[in-house]
């Protein structure tokens, strides 16, 4: 059972005290009048006598209808405000986790997985709608009704009263018994659907992969099989409600019934009046609802506190890279040096060290390259310099900047990193290379997708830059998306950029062509992580990584001309290029 949290409940709702308590002034409205209602029939029917005026029925009538008419608004206006409650802590929550999860660092979302956050910024906001609307509505409803309706009923008959509420009870157990069910059975529904949602987004994202392997069968059984499951899911339920509801309607009949038969007996003993026992019958009427409702209600609110729990995880999860409390505001512009003291990082819950003593300064308008092998933490060295992964304090400086101590959109704008899979976003070329600066000209634009090498492809287009890039850039191919990021990171103007293998899908050619392009400007600094060493030998020095260490450090004729790791990776590259020729 989920803990109780009534400070968390309060926490949501005070925001909106106001609205409830007018909500709550309504419910309490419906309730007298829903009391008020079945009094005022007893008096008319016990009042009707032989000869009794038509003109006095009608008024009596039209005094009946005037309090249902104000009940039924009345109840509408509470249920508006009790449940657009709900509706607005949704949309407010969703926003808060929204912004919470944009402040977490770029890792955070692997820990947790990002299906599991998808579902708590869903269905468990979903959950708690309902807990704050129709939980607190029902509860409150049940409560008033029960707390009204008792005493009017045992003022009438106590003996009938009791008896006719006898079966309630078994109502209740009977929702509780196939209340928990339905939610279970609900629940496979709502994720057999999920499943089904993802083989349809798997599918769609890999249609390639599917046809080149001629998988379409395949493909086609595994839907087959999560649509059964779904199918079934949702039968199943159908079933279960299909005999819970009948179940409850028979019960309740059984009870009114009951009530007749008991209330024809006390009818002859002149111990009730014909107006009592139809204000009884009305009565009986009116608590079925709620009764039956409760053990749904009861089921919701343990949804509900539980999804309260899974979102409060999220919310109270302080992310581990901000800007520090006493960081610096830049006051003038920044050159472009960059300079590590003993840089070391490990990353969390790892004893192993991926970066090890490194030592270096990269000086303002410089072309530097990182190589080394794979794994040897040269991704990891583009990371820590725009912070998104932790740095220790004292080890990594921008112009002379801890960069631990500057505001993290400070950093961020001042250096462009551009990684290896340039997530591009679904909507035209032109509005993902502005998407750093959204406000830049088409001539900005133009400018910088020509420093990329892009401007002859974008040509080739039918739209253009208006062109739709389509998810994640699937309609253009490997270099283009590579580009294409790297033409954002430019447009940005930042004094530093960072380029994570971004020329991997790049022809040497192309890739000289746009680091002569960016190195005319002389007013970037420019760290070139690659494994094209071709590459790296027209930069002005090149750093060797290897195990996470400086192992070499020179420009390319040097280095060449050296036994070590650069001249070891060298060698090893035009023995490959020459096996590529041969073949």
């Amino acid at each position: 059972m989920a803990k109780f949290r009534l400070d968390l409940i309060w926490r949501y709702l005070k925001p909106h005290k106001k609205t409830i308590f007018f909500g709550g002034i309504a419910l309490l409205i419906v309730n007298i009048l829903s009391v008020t209602i079945p009094m005022e029939v007893r008096r008319v029917i016990d009042e009707l006598q032989p000869g009794f005026a038509i003109n006095e029925i009608l008024r009596q009538a039209g005094s009946i209808i005037v309090l249902a008419t104000a009940m039924a608004f009345a109840r509408l206006i509470s249920r508006q405000l009790v449940f657009g409650v709900g509706r607005q802590v949704e949309v407010d929550l969703r926003q808060r986790l929204f912004d919470h999860m944009l402040s977490q660092e770029p890792n955070w979302v692997q820990e947790i997985g990002s299906g599991e956050v998808i579902s708590r910024a869903t269905s468990d906001v979903e959950n708690i709608r309902r807990l704050l609307g129709f939980t607190i509505l029902s509860l409150t409803n049940t409560a008033l009704a029960y707390g009204f309706t008792l005493p009017a009923m045992l003022a009438i008959d106590p003996w009938l009263t009791i008896s006719a509420i006898t079966l309630y009870p078994i109502m209740l157990g009977t929702v509780g018994l196939f209340g928990g069910r339905m939610v279970r059975q609900r629940k496979r529904q709502q994720e057999a659907l999920s499943r089904l949602s993802e083989l349809i987004q798997e599918d769609l994202s890999g249609i390639s992969a599917i046809k080149i392997y001629g998988q379409e069968k395949a493909e086609g059984k595994a839907f087959s099989n999560k649509n059964n499951q779904y199918r079934d899911a949702a039968i199943n339920l159908a079933r279960t409600a299909s005999t819970l509801f009948p179940l409850l309607q028979g019960i309740s009949s059984i009870s009114l019934l009951l009530l007749i038969a008991l209330g024809s007996i006390q009818l002859e003993r002149e111990a009730i009046t014909i107006g009592g026992l139809v204000a009884l019958i009305l009565y009986v009427e009116r608590l079925v609802f709620p009764t039956a409702l409760l053990g749904f209600t009861l089921n919701t609110f343990q949804v509900g506190q539980v999804s309260l729990e899974r979102v409060e995880e999220i919310l109270t999860r302080k992310p581990k890279i901000i800007s520090n409390k006493k960081a610096l505001v830049l006051t003038k512009p920044i050159l472009g040096q960059i300079r590590a003291e003993n840089l070391t990082i490990r990353y969390e819950n790892s004893n192993r060290e991926i970066l090890k003593d490194l030592n270096f300064l990269i000086n303002p308008g410089e072309l530097v390259a990182v190589v080394g092998p794979i794994g040897c933490g040269k991704t990891t060295l583009a990371r820590a310099l725009g912070r998104m992964i932790e740095v220790p304090k004292n080890q990594l400086y921008l112009d002379n900047y801890d960069v631990n101590n500057l505001r993290l959109e400070d950093l961020r704008k001042n250096i462009a990193l551009v990684p290896q899979e340039g997530y591009l976003f679904t909507c035209s070329l032109a509005d993902n290379l502005r998407y750093g600066h959204p406000k830049a000209s088409i001539e900005k634009v133009e400018e910088f997708a020509a420093q990329a090498q892009l401007l002859d492809d974008v040509k080739g287009f039918p739209d253009g830059f208006e062109t739709l890039v389509g998810e994640r850039g699937i309609t253009l191919s490997g270099g283009q998306r590579q580009r294409t990021a790297l033409a954002r990171a430019l447009l940005m103007n930042s004094p530093v950029i960072v380029l994570d293998d971004a020329l991997a899908s790049v022809d040497n050619k192309t890739a000289s062509g746009i680091l002569k392009s960016i190195r005319a400007q002389r007013n970037r600094t420019i760290l070139m992580i690659s494994h094209q060493l071709s590459a790296a030998a027209a930069c002005d020095r090149i750093l060797v990584l290897e195990n996470g260490k400086l192992m070499q450090e020179g420009n390319h004729l040097d280095l060449i001309n050296k036994q070590g790791t650069y001249k070891r990776l060298w060698e090893r590259e035009k023995a490959v290029e020459q096996l590529d020729i041969i073949s």
